[in-house]
């Protein structure tokens, strides 16, 4: 419908100020070019059909009549029909490709997806002994709060103050457990991406306090330094500490033949840019090598000898899916420092 109304509008400035019937055809071949571009033939074919009648009826001599005994009258027919052939045919290629490119992204996304579920739940199964240990602690303890409060309870002379606070107590450390379950359930899930306002620090120290027993078993000490007024950030808790756990249990693994020095594995998230916040995990240990560089990123590429090479190269896009970038550097002394930045919120 445009097109058609493009080309009355031509037709009728052209035939009002009498321009030459050549210049009307190069203007009725961009109307068709136009038109052509929606990627569709037919109305094309429609408009080059109606484009050379109105050339040969308006412009070509002897007006008002449509007859072909001028050169243009043959060239102007093909080379419309041509036209709208050669781009419609150009766009629709176009428009297929980038149809295929959308699935093709499609799939890799949800590939990525399942490979960074995997790998959680693999490292999870590492840390089986740090889990135990974190629900253990409050159902050891709500026993205990229980046995206290039975027996304040059958004493001759019943303490009822001191089995409340028993009481309290069972109360306490069962929602504690039932909070570890609910952050490893949550870590373990499958499911799309979901970017929300987040505290930074909170995210990081649910994932410090699942490794103080992995770390301990390595003679490693946790300390973290959280900027007390940390921006809050937008992104997906359990990715983003999926890339922290990942970076602490490397630094953890980098440690492990260290015996001339302390243990230490630093965390840190401080403001950054003025649109970012930068996380940073620095250990003492043996160091990446300038050998490797930047090839500890690539997909398959590992030092260990169980090792599937996908923890950072996973961490490298989450960390890119969320509009920052993540890095390695060699400390001044010993070790390494991985760091990546966020956006804020």
């Amino acid at each position: 419908m445009l097109g058609l109304l493009a080309l009355a509008f031509v037709t009728f400035v052209c035939f009002r100020f009498q321009v030459n019937s050549t210049t009307v055809a190069l203007l009725y071949l961009i109307v068709i070019g136009l038109v052509s571009l929606q990627g569709n033939f037919v109305p094309s074919a429609i408009v080059s059909l109606i484009a050379y009648i109105s050339l040969d009826f308006f412009f070509t001599t002897p007006l008002f009549t449509v007859a072909m005994n001028q050169a243009l009258d043959f060239v102007a027919p093909i080379t419309y029909v041509t036209t709208a052939f050669v781009i419609t045919r150009l766009i629709s290629n176009v428009r297929k490709s980038n149809e295929e490119r959308r699935r093709t992204e499609e799939t890799l996304r949800k590939s990525q997806a399942e490979l960074a579920h995997v790998t959680r739940v693999m490292t999870m199964g590492e840390m089986a002994a740090s889990i135990a240990h974190e629900i253990n602690q409050p159902l050891a303890a709500v026993v205990n709060n229980a046995g206290a409060c039975v027996r304040w309870l059958n004493a001759d002379s019943p303490n009822l103050n001191e089995a409340r606070e028993a009481a309290q107590r069972i109360i306490r450390d069962g929602n504690r457990a039932s909070e570890v379950i609910k952050r490893i359930r949550a870590f373990l899930r499958k499911s799309d991406t979901e970017k929300i306002e987040l505290d930074l620090n909170k995210t990081i120290q649910e994932i410090v306090s699942l490794m103080q027993k992995e770390a301990q078993s390595h003679n490693v000490t946790l300390r973290t330094d959280f900027d007390v007024d940390l921006p809050v950030v937008r992104g997906d808790r359990v990715q983003l500490q999926q890339v922290i756990l990942n970076l602490v249990m490397n630094g953890i693994e980098a440690m492990t033949t260290v015996t001339n020095r302390p243990r230490e594995l630093l965390i840190g998230a401080r403001a950054s840019e003025t649109d970012k916040v930068l996380v940073y995990v620095r250990d003492v240990g043996i160091g990446i090598g300038h050998q490797n560089g930047d090839s500890i990123f690539d997909p398959f590429f590992t030092t260990k000898p169980n090792g599937m090479g996908m923890g950072l190269a996973i961490s490298r896009s989450i960390v890119e899916d969320h509009g920052g970038q993540l890095w390695a550097e060699p400390n001044k002394e010993f070790g390494t420092t991985f760091q990546f930045t966020i956006l804020k919120y």
